[in-house]
Parts: C-alpha cells; structure tokens; sequence
C-alpha cells in the first residue's frame, strides 16, 4: 500500500476519505468528522505497515495487487456528477415539478420497455375539467372510457383550458397505481396550436357587438315565456332581474337556469354570492346544473367579488375561442359596485366570434344592461304570475333579436297589458 501523508488526506475530498477507510476495513467511519477520519486512516496505515514487515513474501505480492484498486487523494482527480444519492428538480411530462434520481427515470423507461408499452401515443378528444382543476380527454365524449386520458391541473391553467375544447397531443401509458393514461403536453386546442392559441388577443380588446342570436327557451313555464317574448335576450346580453325583496329574482333565476340548461352549444355556469344559505341547499339539490361557486351573505364583500370574477374566467375564454357561456349570478348586491360592474361587462357578443352571456339578480341594477327584467313585488305577493313590471323592464335593440316585426308585437303587447 502506497503511504499517505497526513497533507495529502487534508488536501483529499470527504468522499475521497470514505472511499479509503471503507478499503481499511475502518467501522463506522461515516460518523466520523473528517480530522478524526484522518486520525483513524493514518493508524490503521501504521499499523498495517507494521504488519506487513512480519508478512511473507508471497502475502506481500498479492496484497500489493489488491492496494494499486485502492482510491488514492488526488484534488485534481475528476469527481462524479449526480450518482444515486443526487437528487435533481425535473417536471413530469404533466408539468408538475418532481425531485427524482437519473436512475429512478431510467427504470421507468426500462418498466415500460418490460411492459410492452409503447412510452407515447397520440390521442384526440374533448376536455372535461373536475372540479379540482384538472381534467380528463374524453375519447368518445360525453360518455367516459377507460381510454380517456388525464389531464392534470398544470396543463389546464398553462394552456387555459375549458370544458368543450378538443386538444390533441401524445400521451404515455399509466405508470404503478396509475389506472389512466396521461397527456404529456397539449399540442393542439381546436385545431389550433396550443401556442398560437394562448398568444390571443385579450377577452377585453375583442370587439363586440350588440346580442343578434336570441335564446329560444321553448318552456311552458309562464314566466320564463312572458320573459323569452316580452324581454328577450340573446347570446351575448347583459340581463339584470331587478325588483325589491321577495319580488322573487332568485326563483325567477332558477327558472331560467332550467331552461337554459336545455340548450346546446353552451357552456352554463352558476355563481351563488351572497344569498341565503337556505338557498345554497336550493340550488344544489335536484337542480340541472350544480353551482361553481357558493357563498351566503356572511362572506365578506371582496370575497364575494374575488368568487364571481373567478368563475367568469372560464367563460371568457371559452368566448374568446368562438364558444357560448351563460353565467347565472345571484346577486349583485353582495359586490362592491366597482366589482359588480366588472361583472357585468363580461357580457359581450364578440364579433365574428364567440360570446358570454351573464343574467344576475340585483335589487337596482348597476347600468350597462342590454335587458332589463323588473319585477314587482306586490304582483308576486298576490300570486300573479307572470309578475313582470313591464314599464321598468325592456330589451335594447330588440330588433336585432327578433326582427322589426317582432319588436312592434312586443310594444303592442305592453301597451294592451299595463297590469300585465
């Protein structure tokens, strides 16, 4: 064995050191600090010295062939980089961060060569988000499969995903406790790449024009029909039901989200800001549509305007690749009136494109509806149904939404019905 000098094992690296105390057969050698490691190998070198003059020749040879294997101190010696303890930061092909070894990333391949899976294929289908933010590609929409494929959180926000958009992309097969395949990255939205997609234009420099495409609501409810005729609304209006305390702007929201639950094409959703909690159970028990936002009058008003523009996001970008959303909102009165104006500014039917429709309760309305539903309480308390106070209430531009025609008929009908 070569002899090493107490100045060249100071100059040696840790790992350096370990590796010649694990030669000596030193115990427990990690836990020592590296001045007591030094200690240790210089005794146990004198002492093998001091052996090896009482060995015989032949032991000596064979020895010798055994120490020229052994790691010697050597700073300018090239140290390894990574190794199984070195751990580094990487992303999953979902794109959640993930701390793992080259080894671990290694195996998995080799895991899915043994398999016989093949590491990617492509898949095509239709996003369907949970409420968790993350998502599944239906293959065979709207019905689930066991070859749809996840869609993890990460990718819905990067890539600014909404139900009903079609995405293509490779996917690879489910690893261990994994029972779907996952999307590795979003490659086309509608038909469009995911890139170009996500550079749009903003919702709020589209431009807009006024709602052309009236709601043909087909309900034998007789609110909804005196609505549907005498104040139509189309896609892409601002609709405020107005009216006092129990003139019945909740039951009147809650009949149209029936209705409009029936249609296709549209994305609908429900924010619930501000009510009775009693109502919460309302909304959410039997009803078409589950609301994507709950919260009762006890919430704090920038609580409540933070929950309502929040779920309008999906619906602004859900018209600003050429789709249709309805968002119901119940009530404007827990906003503050700067948030409640935002609220309604969503509304827009974009040109030569998609729209937000958004239909909000509010004891007064905020201004900048395009229909206005008032409603009168003391014709709800009686029981006359519908309860609409047709010289508050009325459509701009209803030409527009069904023809000069239609809107004489629909003056002519509030003309003959004052009480009506």
């Amino acid at each position: 064995m070569s002899v090493l000098d107490r100045d060249a094992l100071t100059a040696s690296p840790l790992a350096d050191l370990h590796a010649i105390a694990s030669e000596l057969g030193l115990d427990g050698f990690r836990r020592l600090r590296k001045a007591d490691l030094i200690d240790a190998i210089l005794a146990r070198q004198d002492g093998e010295a001091a052996a090896e003059e009482l060995e015989p020749e032949g032991g000596k040879e064979e020895r010798k062939s055994r120490e020229a294997e052994t790691p010697q101190p050597a700073a300018a010696r090239p140290r390894r980089r990574g190794g199984r303890g070195r751990r580094r930061r990487d992303s999953d092909p979902e794109g959640a961060p993930l701390a793992r070894s080259e080894g671990i990333v290694e195996q998995d391949d080799k895991d899915e060569e043994v398999s016989g899976r093949a590491p990617e294929r492509s898949v095509e289908g239709t996003v369907e988000l949970l409420g968790n933010g993350s998502g599944f590609v239906r293959v065979r929409p709207p019905e689930p499969s066991d070859d749809d494929v996840y869609l993890s959180a990460a990718q819905v926000r990067r890539c600014e995903l909404v139900s009903g958009d079609v995405v293509a992309g490779p996917v690879r097969g489910p690893r261990r406790s994994e029972r779907y395949s996952s999307l590795v990255r979003v490659d086309t939205i509608n038909g469009r790449p995911a890139d170009q997609v996500a550079e749009g234009t903003r919702f709020e420099d589209l431009a807009a024009e006024f709602p052309r495409e009236r709601f043909a609501l087909g309900t034998d409810d007789p609110t909804v029909r005196a609505i549907e005729w005498l104040t139509p609304f189309g896609r892409g209006s601002r609709v405020v039901i107005s009216g006092s305390s129990r003139a019945g702007k909740s039951e009147t929201l809650r009949r149209l989200a029936t209705a409009l639950a029936m249609q296709e094409g549209i994305e609908l959703t429900i924010a619930l800001v501000g009510v009775r909690p009693e109502e919460l159970s309302d909304w959410s028990e039997g009803k078409p549509t589950v609301p994507a936002t709950t919260l009762s009058f006890a919430a704090s008003p920038d609580v409540q305007a933070q929950s309502a523009e929040s779920a309008l996001e999906p619906a602004r970008r859900v018209a600003a690749r050429g789709g249709d959303a309805v968002v119901l909102v119940d009530t404007l009165d827990a906003l503050p009136p700067p948030a409640a104006r935002r609220v309604l500014a969503s509304a827009r039917k974009i040109v030569d494109g998609g729209s937000v429709t958004v239909i909000a309760t509010a004891t007064r309305s905020p201004g900048g509806e395009t229909t206005a539903i008032a409603l009168d309480a003391r014709l709800t308390s009686s029981g006359r149904f519908p309860a609409l106070d047709l010289a508050a209430s009325g459509t701009l531009r209803p030409e527009l939404l069904v023809g000069d025609a239609g809107a004489a008929a629909i003056a002519k009908a509030r003309a003959e019905a004052p009480d009506f």
